[in-house]
């Protein structure tokens, strides 16, 4: 009787499908990834099935009316369901790896797995790299540019359409919101990330306008998440307040994130450290390094996929060395909606409070 054995070109496939899947779950991200209007980063993947270069999010306002009661009439007094969308798009992303001494190698899938654990590294990073990219980045129009190479008059402008999602150091009333880099030097090295700071960019998302959703989890229960530079999360751990909060109101042992250094929780906001967040250097008050901080609520963060993680070889040097490389189609956006007569009119960002601190270097 005859083995049944996989055809190698399936085999290629599932590993095709294992590895885009190992990736994205080891991305710190992941947790707030999702498909709905409440993730904090919602994915798409409409353009794997169909041809395309940008995915249109649509992103719904609620409702404001006060609607009517008993026996009053209800036609013709509905309400507008004020809806905007993001056109997010896709570009290709790839890199390869090449493997030496192809003669020891027993197959295509072994080849593949020589570089696994690199390539996969470096597409996690590059995912991680562009979310956190985009958190930073400003728009103008449709355009999302990312803020290393942003113009100051685009930064500018950006800061004017944002003026209820952008906060200074501990008071609102810190920036002027015409001009980002003399609103950016307002920030002292006292401002350092606090609790007060944490629930006034909390307050900013509740009044803004419209309103940053909280992600709404089991039903009932609606939050935020703070992403923070270690430089501010260094100074909010050594807040005597929040100190005291996770001592006494959390649980005394290992699981406490006093210990174990995982997310913390003030007043509804999760506070997680992503170590990648850098700093802007000499921008505060008397130059001092300022630390990006992001609060943010549901639709925060597009990714749209077009192609998932393919992998594909060729042979260098008359076989004797042999190239892995991999590749997907997809984009990873802030969103954004038009505030003013269309979705490209004084465009602001749907679900992110950006917070600038102090981000004083350790000495």
């Amino acid at each position: 009787m005859a083995d049944t054995t996989v055809a190698t070109g399936l085999r290629v496939q599932q590993w095709d499908s294992k590895f885009f899947t190992e990736y994205v779950q080891a991305n710190r991200f992941k947790r707030y990834m999702g498909t709905t209007e409440n993730s904090l980063i919602q994915v798409k993947k409409d353009l794997t099935k169909k041809k395309g270069d940008s995915i249109t999010i649509a992103l719904v306002n609620r409702l404001t009316g006060n609607g009517v009661t008993g026996t009053n009439t209800l036609e013709g007094n509905e309400e507008d369901l004020e809806s905007r969308s993001h056109r997010l798009y896709v570009d290709k992303v790839r890199n390869a790896v090449r493997v030496a001494e192809m003669e020891q190698q027993k197959s295509a899938i072994d080849l593949r797995n020589a570089g696994r654990s690199t390539l996969k590294t470096w597409m996690m990073e590059k995912t991680r790299d562009d979310i956190i990219a985009a958190l930073g980045a400003v728009h103008t129009g449709t355009s999302q540019v990312l803020y290393a190479d942003a113009s100051e008059a685009q930064k500018d402008a950006w800061l004017v359409d944002n003026d209820d999602r952008v906060l200074f150091g501990n008071a609102v009333g810190n920036g002027g919101y015409t001009d980002h880099s003399a609103d950016l030097a307002t920030v002292t090295s006292a401002m350092e990330l606090s609790p007060d700071i944490i629930s006034l960019a909390k307050r900013m998302a509740l009044r803004a306008n419209p309103k940053i959703r909280p992600i709404t989890v089991d039903g009932d229960q609606q939050w935020y998440v703070f992403f923070a530079n270690p430089l501010a999360m260094r100074d909010l751990k050594n807040d005597s307040t929040f100190v005291q909060a996770n001592r006494d109101a959390r649980a005394r042992n290992k699981s406490n994130p006093l210990f174990c250094d995982d997310d913390y929780v003030w007043d509804g906001v999760i506070i997680r450290e992503i170590a990648d967040i850098d700093v802007l250097s000499g921008v505060g008050d008397s130059g001092i390094d300022v630390a990006p901080g992001y609060l943010c609520g549901a639709q925060a963060l597009g990714i749209g996929w077009a192609k998932m993680t393919t992998s594909k070889q060729k042979e260098f040097d008359y076989g004797d060395k042999i190239g892995v490389a991999i590749e997907e189609i997809r984009g990873i956006e802030k969103l954004h909606f038009g505030s003013g007569s269309t979705d490209t009119a004084d465009v602001k960002q749907n679900g992110v409070v950006t917070v600038y601190t102090a981000g004083v270097a350790d000495s």
